[in-house]
């Protein structure tokens, strides 16, 4: 462990070349617009981040004062630049709205739904699912009823309805899991919660598109069995939805 510090840290400047790099990995997947790499970005900026102030540490239990106030200055500068940096994104999506759905027509010969708001569902006999408005447009839960169905997870695909454009592809899947298992043939409910499903916020984000700007969208309930087997498709429906303004 001593070694592993010494090499790590010994030399002042590897800690800043890492985070360095790891502000430019961000800047570049920010970029990019695509959710996941973001979100990995952000994580190597923040334990590159962690590695400066274990450098100072360091620095200072070695009493080699000025690296440790040239490695703390670089700490307070990357604050402020992050501080400012996030009040410039901020202000670029207010400024700059999601123009996706400005020419999309919802459908006349499909059959679509409105998402629910408090209204509970009542004699449901077969396997169905319903979407549900969260507290902002674009923000939604789901719950599916089932009959007899071995254990295992459902999740969501969506897809805008005259392109079949995929919908937040990048983190549905994971934002929309929810644990599954039914042993008898009466049907079952099982929702999108903090406390029955997978996800710890209980719904999930549509990205595309901006408050005030409805679209139909096609949602497929898919299901993985525990056991390994393939990933099969439940059912699928339409919904008016709107993209989330970030």
């Amino acid at each position: 462990m001593t070694k592993i510090l010494a090499y790590c840290f010994d030399k002042w400047w590897r800690p800043v070349l890492v985070f360095g790099l790891t502000v430019l990995i961000m800047v570049l997947c920010e970029l990019t617009n695509i959710h996941k790499l973001q979100d990995y970005s952000f994580l190597l900026f923040v334990l590159g981040f962690l590695g400066l102030i274990i450098s100072t540490i360091y620095q200072l239990v070695k009493r080699r004062w000025r690296f440790a106030i040239l490695t703390t200055t670089i700490i307070g500068v990357s604050l402020v630049v992050f501080f400012f940096y996030s009040i410039a994104l901020f202000w670029k999506d207010q400024s700059m709205p999601d123009t996706y759905a400005d020419n999309l027509k919802i459908p006349t010969n499909l059959k679509i739904n409105e998402p629910l708001d408090q209204t509970e569902p009542t004699n449901i006999a077969d396997i169905d699912f319903y979407i549900y408005n969260s507290f902002q447009p674009g923000l939604y839960s789901y719950a599916v009823w089932t009959k007899k169905i071995e254990s295992g997870y459902c999740y969501l695909k969506a897809f805008e309805v005259t392109h079949n454009d995929p919908l937040s592809a990048d983190r549905l899947k994971e934002r929309s899991k929810i644990k599954v298992f039914n042993s008898s043939d009466t049907t079952a409910k099982f929702e999108m919660t903090a406390r029955k499903g997978y996800s710890a916020e209980g719904d999930f984000t549509i990205y595309e598109g901006d408050w005030g700007k409805p679209y139909a969208a096609r949602f497929e309930v898919w299901f993985v069995p525990d056991n390994g087997g393939k990933e099969r498709k439940l059912i699928e429906k339409y919904y008016k939805i709107e993209g989330w303004q970030r």
